[in-house]
């Protein structure tokens, strides 16, 4: 093959950047690197130089903008075909019921759990005791949405509608219709069973290309956050984040690692954490649970061995509802507020607030931030007034980034240790496959 493009002095001309085959041994080298170690060393890399850059990071910030806007193009037409063709996969409406209970029972139990760890955190760490709000600007947060109304919407008066607009429950909830007429048709429906089995693995498909970009993209953001944040916002609300940070690492690696997957999925935690790492980073990364659904479902499929059923009716109910970081964090920031504004918490309080944040963590917005939006609902029940309630979100909100960024974890983490629970228990996973991401 020859080139138009002259030879730098003194340079051999095999030796030329030019040359394929030094282009061939770069990216084979790249490529050889495991994609999970490239998104970690760009997020390492990414804080260092936004942290140097200062805010002039922020002109690449387009870079992960276009990286979240090409993960986000892929959620509801992969929430869409996956549950509808893993529905149709099961041939059994008795197994999608089965399945339905114990998922909304495993996440109903880590919600708790989670929550229960939240409180005990805070309690111990006391973040609120001394806190002022004297730099606060007040900042109002919408009035969370009537739990009767939300389950009312579930039923969507416009399927393609509910597409556009990215109503998650309600694509869920006709998917899971398609599904079902599907396995009642019987086999004058295999064409649009594989036709929907033939477009989720194109979807997977096309996640897998959006992941190779995933590097660039978590570089971009997290030099973007360090570059406008920086470790200054994380010091300057030391203890708050103390209390994420030590329960997001309980929640993650006791709840979801030692329970869910050690006790009662019967497998080791090890595995399953390799496995899940780039979930993981991209989860970080963009503090989204809904944006690392793509990923979340393509790593439990992949490197975890769960059946492409089990991933495709768990993993999107949980990026709607399994949001276990929100619900300790939401749990961490009444108690929070409660100590600062000297509200005195009997048992009686503790145990409405467990209950109360236990049912509005799963009505979270899988979005950046999502969780300050229900936090007037758990306040109100202890007495905190809606003035009190815009001081502490206006406290919190100029650091609320870095905050979410860690609390995202456990959101992610929980999604995959349900799916391989309940793949495990219904016989939907390949343990073998399961024990590789060892080698990963």
């Amino acid at each position: 093959m020859t080139t138009d493009a002259a030879p730098s002095p003194g340079m051999p001309p095999e030796t030329t950047p030019e040359t394929p085959g030094a282009l061939r041994r770069a990216l084979g080298l790249w490529f050889g690197i495991a994609l999970w170690k490239r998104i970690l060393g760009a997020l390492v890399l990414g804080a260092a130089v936004g942290y140097a850059w200062g805010e002039g990071a922020t002109a690449i910030g387009w870079i992960g903008e276009l990286f979240v806007r090409l993960i986000r193009m892929l959620v509801v037409p992969l929430i869409f075909l996956t549950i509808a063709s893993g529905v149709a996969a099961l041939a059994d409406p008795k197994r999608l019921g089965s399945i339905g209970v114990k998922t909304l029972g495993m996440y109903v139990f880590t919600t708790a759990l989670a929550v229960t760890t939240g409180l005990i955190v805070a309690t111990l760490i006391a973040p609120g005791a001394g806190a002022s709000f004297a730099d606060a600007v007040p900042r109002a947060v919408a009035t969370p949405q009537d739990p009767a109304r939300m389950f009312i919407e579930i039923i969507p008066d416009n399927p393609i509608g509910a597409m556009a607009n990215g109503a998650t429950l309600s694509v869920i909830f006709f998917a899971v219709l398609i599904g079902a007429g599907v396995i009642a048709a019987g086999k004058e429906a295999e064409p649009v069973r594989r036709l929907l089995a033939s477009g989720s693995e194109v979807m997977l498909r096309i996640v897998g290309f959006v992941m190779e970009t995933a590097p660039f993209g978590v570089f971009a953001l997290i030099a973007v956050v360090m570059g406008t944040s920086g470790l200054a916002s994380f010091l300057a609300i030391l203890k708050l984040g103390l209390c994420v940070l030590v329960g997001s690492i309980i929640v993650t690696l006791v709840i979801h690692g030692g329970i869910v997957v050690r006790l009662l999925a019967w497998l080791p935690p090890l595995p399953f954490f390799r496995g899940i790492a780039d979930a993981i980073m991209v989860g970080f990364s963009t503090s989204s649970s809904s944006a690392t659904l793509p990923v979340a479902i393509r790593v439990a499929e992949r490197n975890l061995g769960v059946s492409p059923p089990i991933a495709s009716t768990v993993l999107p109910l949980g990026a709607t509802i399994g949001m276990d970081g929100a619900a300790m964090y939401v749990a961490m920031l009444t108690l929070f507020a409660a100590q600062a504004f000297g509200v005195q918490l009997t048992l009686a309080d503790y145990l409405v607030i467990a209950g109360t944040t236990t049912i509005v963590a799963m009505g979270v917005a899988p979005v950046p931030s999502g969780s300050l939006f229900v936090l007037a609902a758990v306040l109100n029940a202890i007495g905190i007034t809606p003035e009190q309630t815009a001081i502490v979100v206006g406290f919190v909100l100029p650091f609320d980034r870095i905050l979410d960024m860690i609390r995202t974890v456990p959101n992610v983490t929980s999604d995959l240790s349900i799916a391989t629970a309940i793949a495990r228990w219904e016989g939907e996973m390949d343990v073998a496959e399961y024990l590789s991401s060892d080698d990963i």
